[in-house]
């Protein structure tokens, strides 16, 4: 697969379909002519693209017009509908317990007479006995993918689940470090010196651990762990006390958690050695806000710059924020389901992970904590920079997540989602008129002819991820990229701390401020926080291969 709809063969890199089928690129006609002329001038002429970076005035200009530009592709927030009605009311555009939605919900009756069951969609998903790899992600990207979407795109826990109830606080506020309300984040707390509470294991910093003899601990029943009925007293005993209930649920969102606890207290000790009339509150709350930053410079500068293949690399800076703060779509955040159904990223994640030195199968890395004192936090971080995701799209989830696959294609019927092609036409692509034009890949759209009446019929879920890429390069196809980059943008750069007018020194202090200024990837964080273990690692979310 290459630019400019020419063909070519797989090479195995990741790059093209599974087994090397000749596949023709995205052109024009699938993608419109705007879209595809956009991506082609963001993908080629890599010299031009690096002299405007050279140029501040230019750069920062770009940067504020190429974001903006991107979340304009659809209609900006408020949304007139959210899951909780059919029509406008003032509840649907108030209660945030319900998701948005960014298109109304289809007429019922008929409307699955075209389409497979969920269990029938659901085996698009499902991977053979090779995983295909992505051509530049490594775990690490599914890794932060997972632990940073899920403090913000959280459903219904209670049971039977409700898909139109969400339980979010709609902001990037680290609530899997700090938890979702106030009683969560006082449990974790120290009240000394603005610290979280933690403990030593094996020289390196953690949190404590939530249970005793399998019961969790009085100084902790304001928190809560995911899955935690399943668990034996043996395996509660080795989780960890996290302000979110999902701190535990996998090796890699744990060590996330662990990370940003040791950087709020470095942060903390750092900042009351700097300001020793501060009390507690005070050191704790700008240490929180400084970490908060932290995270959000991460996702727009690494992370997303790490989805799009473009030449020109998005900056958090603050004159954006202000430049930005204008705009039309600058409005209160409220996750939609339709975001919520992008990120289930569940390809990108191998069978077997390695973790120290060990190659696990995937259900061994669930409720993992044990594992990273064992293995060391630094080790595990360049385990997973090492080794590769898979790549996103059809036929390459792991049979054990069969289940969530079937799970988010019967949500999004029961919540009547308009189809993958009135979602294209929303996000100012053309519809398509053939399965062809969706993939190139004869597997991908010999089978969604096989379970599909039409086109038209074709489920959100599916369409989004049977998509082909624009590119050899690309890890996102179009469509998704656009809703990633739509959502990402307009809610990461709408969260309060970069207001124009608390994005200071007053709100982070001088050392905050240097500390962000000075932060650009997870590598930085990590490095800082290992002293039981300071040796360099490499830890990236772009592959060694693809660099």
């Amino acid at each position: 697969m290459a630019d400019g709809g020419t063909e070519a063969k797989g090479t195995g890199d990741g790059g093209t379909e599974a087994g090397g089928t000749r596949v023709k690129a995205r052109g024009i006609a699938t993608d419109g002519a705007v879209n595809r002329l956009r991506f082609l001038a963001l993908t080629h002429g890599r010299p031009l693209w690096r002299l405007a970076e050279s140029v501040t005035p230019v750069r920062r200009r770009l940067n504020a017009a190429l974001i903006d530009s991107a979340v304009r592709e659809m209609p900006g927030r408020p949304e007139p509908l959210s899951t909780r009605s059919d029509y406008t009311s003032w509840s649907s555009l108030t209660d945030r317990s319900f998701m948005a939605r960014h298109l109304p919900p289809v007429p019922g009756g008929d409307a699955d007479a075209g389409r497979p069951t969920p269990e029938q969609a659901a085996d698009l998903f499902t991977r053979g006995e090779e995983m295909i790899p992505c051509p530049r992600s490594t775990v690490l990207f599914a890794y932060f993918a997972q632990w940073f979407t899920d403090g913000f795109l959280r459903g219904d826990t209670r049971e039977p689940r409700d898909p139109r109830v969400n339980t979010s606080n709609h902001e990037i506020d680290v609530n899997p470090v700090y938890g979702l309300d106030e009683e969560a984040t006082a449990a974790i707390r120290a009240f000394e010196g603005g610290l979280l509470k933690s403990q030593l294991v094996n020289g390196g910093e953690f949190p404590p651990y939530l249970c005793e003899q399998g019961k969790i601990k009085s100084e902790f029943s304001a928190l809560s762990a995911a899955k935690f009925d399943v668990l034996d007293d043996a395996r509660r005993d080795t989780l960890f006390a996290t302000g979110g209930d999902r701190g535990n649920v996998q090796v890699g969102f744990t060590m996330f958690t662990v990370l940003f606890l040791r950087e709020h207290n470095r942060v903390a000790r750092l900042l009351a050695a700097r300001h020793p009339r501060w009390d507690d509150e005070r050191l704790f709350q700008t240490a929180r806000n400084i970490v908060i930053a932290l995270v959000i410079k991460l996702v727009v500068e690494e992370y997303i710059n790490h989805i799009t293949p473009y030449h020109f690399r998005f900056l958090l800076d603050p004159r954006l924020t202000t430049r930005l703060a204008r705009a039309p779509w600058h409005r209160q955040n409220w996750a939609s389901v339709e975001f919520n159904l992008v990120y289930r990223w569940h390809s990108l994640i191998p069978s077997t992970l390695i973790v120290g030195d060990r190659e696990l199968p995937l259900a061994a890395t669930l409720f993992g904590s044990a594992l990273i004192p064992e293995a060391g936090l630094g080790r595990l971080f360049e385990d997973a920079s090492e080794q590769r995701a898979g790549r996103i799209g059809l036929f390459n989830t792991d049979p054990a997540l069969r289940e969530v696959d079937m799970a988010s294609i019967a949500g999004s019927r029961a919540l009547r989602l308009a189809s993958y092609n009135d979602y294209r036409a929303h996000c100012r692509f053309p519809r398509v008129r053939r399965f062809e034009q969706i993939s190139g890949d004869p597997r991908v759209s010999g089978a969604l002819r096989e379970l599909y009446r039409g086109v038209d019929d074709i489920d959100l879920y599916v369409g989004l991820f049977a998509e082909e890429p624009g590119s050899a390069k690309a890890i996102l196809p179009p469509l998704l990229t656009k809703i990633i980059a739509i959502d990402a943008f307009s809610q990461a750069l709408t969260n309060p701390l970069l207001a124009p007018r608390v994005l200071s020194a007053e709100t982070f202090s001088p050392l905050g401020m240097e500390i962000i200024g000075s932060t650009r990837t997870v590598s930085d964080i990590l490095h800082r926080n290992v002293p039981e273990d300071p040796q360099p690692r490499f830890v990236s979310m772009t592959w060694r291969g693809a660099r």
